[in-house]
């Protein structure tokens, strides 16, 4: 068996660690230290790719020897990105607008390996059309789930896959905040293969 380098998910999420546990492989969590703010003009879709990398190469740089994965999830409707909404108030807003619309939530993932100077970023674009939504509903969802840590306010792995229409994806498990075929296609780049290790 291969001596493979220590695996790190820089990362709180609780949803990206259960994700991460599917692949049976043993890894530590880090948190990162990003400013996850947009930059002037930055597209949903790149804004999630350059906060995934970050992630990635800010606990790289304190564990050079690890392979360490980073991930950001952006929601994107019409062009504007929705981050997380924090409160109640503000998802409240986010799903009213989301309401009988299509929207694309742009997961990425990356791996850095500081001592190598290996960095890969993957994006796994999810098309999601959400149902036309009462009042009633939304307050019902959001008084069940609180989604507030959640991109969009759309926890679709419980109580918000009845918010939605259709999803569309390659990736089965982008929506939910780590698309893990493009994260082992990644790890098998870094050196790390999933069903060898």
């Amino acid at each position: 068996m291969q001596t493979l380098p220590p695996l790190i998910l820089g990362s709180t999420s609780r949803y990206r660690r259960e994700l991460l546990e599917r692949l049976r492989m043993p890894f530590l969590v880090v948190a990162p230290e990003v400013d996850e703010a947009p930059l002037p003009g930055e597209a949903p879709a790149a804004l999630a790719q350059r906060l995934a990398l970050a992630k990635a190469r800010s606990v790289a740089a304190l564990y050079p020897q690890a392979v360490v994965i980073g991930s950001d999830q952006v929601a994107d409707l019409d062009g504007q990105a929705l981050g997380k909404p924090g409160t109640h108030e503000r998802a409240v807003a986010q799903l009213q607008r989301l309401s009988g619309r299509q929207a694309v939530f742009h997961t990425a993932v990356a791996v850095v390996r500081a001592d190598t100077g290996f960095e890969e970023v993957a994006l796994a674009p999810v098309t999601v059309r959400f149902r036309a939504l009462d009042a009633a509903e939304i307050e019902h969802y959001l008084r069940l789930e609180e989604p507030y840590d959640c991109a969009g306010s759309a926890k679709c792995e419980t109580l918000g896959i009845a918010l939605l229409d259709a999803i569309d994806s390659d990736d089965p498990t982008a929506l939910v905040g780590l698309p893990l075929i493009r994260t082992c296609r990644l790890l098998r780049d870094a050196g790390i293969d999933v069903l060898r290790s």
